[in-house]
């Protein structure tokens, strides 16, 4: 018996950061707004449909959208907010199925698959949760409704923003045929150069190419883009994606040489990033310090923990015990990235330790970490936070 076509939903907030901002502010609305990092080496994370007429995109360079847009009003992220306006809208999502998948704070699939009967079809249901996104949290949400989350999310950034694309059980091949090939996901621009090598410029000319061609030239995502390419994708939606790392890093405005100035942005990063831990229940047991030089130079250095942490200060000082191997005899300091790998929920029962005051130790620097970060969730995320970043 063949088995019945999926019903999958993407739905893809609109310029969320900027977005979200304006909801704050009404008088920003109709004007350029830019979120993103520092001036000098910062990049933008988000840029209202305003901006984006003048050439400024996410990942774009700071400097590269002032210029093109001087009189864009540029504000810094507030992650904090955005999370709680994703959390309300996520909500939303799930009042129809239990199948979403969260993508990032703003975009999700939905498996909508057998629910007819309850919601309509699902480009009913696609429409219904777009307008109570509209109604209860302010803002416009764009949705594609395709059989496979591939055909879903590629639909959702047709007719941006605010639009519903809709693409029906055996046109799948027809929707893809006239887009360029940087429609697909995954598709970067060194793959578009390899591509155009051979003739391709439509996911139509991808689909005509024979997979020997492309797994020749490409390896094993030739492989992936052929079938992408006649429109296969047999991924589920997943609803409890497993969370494989975290981490954050920074480009400094200019090259760093001084250690303790190393040192200050290296603790910054460690709080930031067992914050992240704690507020998905995790902890880490292993920990990654990138660095990269004024040459462009990257490195990496690991170590595993003992046992699994969340804690500020155990990660600083695991970052310190990498950064003097990576420091060694190299050159003043690009960048800077902390990750935390190996994850464990932290609601696991734990072993005993072999000493009762360390056990004692750490349970009180978790309940010490509990009461910080609810502090800094009532009042600000920089209420309570190490003496040495105060001037930050």
């Amino acid at each position: 018996m063949l088995k019945a076509p999926r019903s999958i939903i993407h739905l893809d907030m609109d310029a969320f950061f900027a977005s979200v901002e304006t909801l704050d502010n009404p008088g920003l609305r109709g004007k350029p707004v830019i979120v993103g990092g520092g001036e000098l080496r910062g990049v933008v994370s988000a840029a209202s449909y305003e901006a984006r007429r003048f050439g400024v995109h996410s990942a774009l360079p700071m400097m590269t959208a002032r210029a093109r847009c001087p009189q864009g009003i540029f504000l810094p992220p507030r992650m904090a907010r955005y999370r709680e306006v994703s959390a309300m809208i996520m909500t939303i999502f799930q009042r129809y199925t239990p199948l979403v998948e969260p993508l990032s704070l703003d975009e999700a699939f939905l498996d909508v698959t057998g629910t007819e009967r309850l919601f309509g079809s699902a480009a009913d249901l696609a429409a219904t949760i777009r307008a109570q996104v509209r109604t209860e949290v302010g803002l416009t949400v764009s949705a594609g409704v395709a059989s496979s989350k591939l055909l879903a999310k590629i639909a959702s950034d047709r007719q941006k923003p605010d639009g519903l694309t809709v693409v029906t059980v055996g046109s799948e091949v027809d929707f893809l045929t006239p887009l360029p090939i940087a429609a697909l996901p995954g598709v970067g621009s060194a793959t578009m150069k390899q591509l155009e090598l051979l003739g391709v410029r439509t996911i139509g000319d991808l689909a005509r190419l024979p997979v020997e061609i492309l797994v020749r030239k490409l390896g094993q995502q030739g492989s992936y883009l052929h079938e992408a390419a006649q429109g296969v994708d047999r991924r589920p939606v997943e609803a409890e994606r497993v969370v494989k790392s975290v981490g954050n890093e920074e480009t400094f405005a200019e090259d760093i040489v001084d250690m303790v100035r190393i040192r200050k942005e290296l603790l910054a990063l460690a709080v930031k990033v067992a914050n992240r831990l704690r507020v998905q229940g995790v902890e880490a047991r292993t920990i990654v310090l990138k660095t990269k030089y004024y040459d462009f130079v990257q490195t990496t250095r690991s170590q595993t923990l003992a046992a699994a942490t969340a804690d500020d200060e155990v990660l600083y000082q695991a970052g310190c015990a990498l950064l003097t191997q990576t420091l060694a005899g190299r050159k003043p300091l690009r960048l800077m990235g902390l990750t935390a790998m190996n994850l464990l929920s932290s609601g696991r029962v734990r072993p005993a330790l072999l000493f009762d005051g360390e056990d004692c130790r750490l349970d009180k620097r978790r309940k010490i970490n509990q009461a910080v970060d609810q502090i800094n969730d009532n009042f600000g995320r920089r209420t309570i936070m190490p003496a040495t970043l105060l001037n930050e």
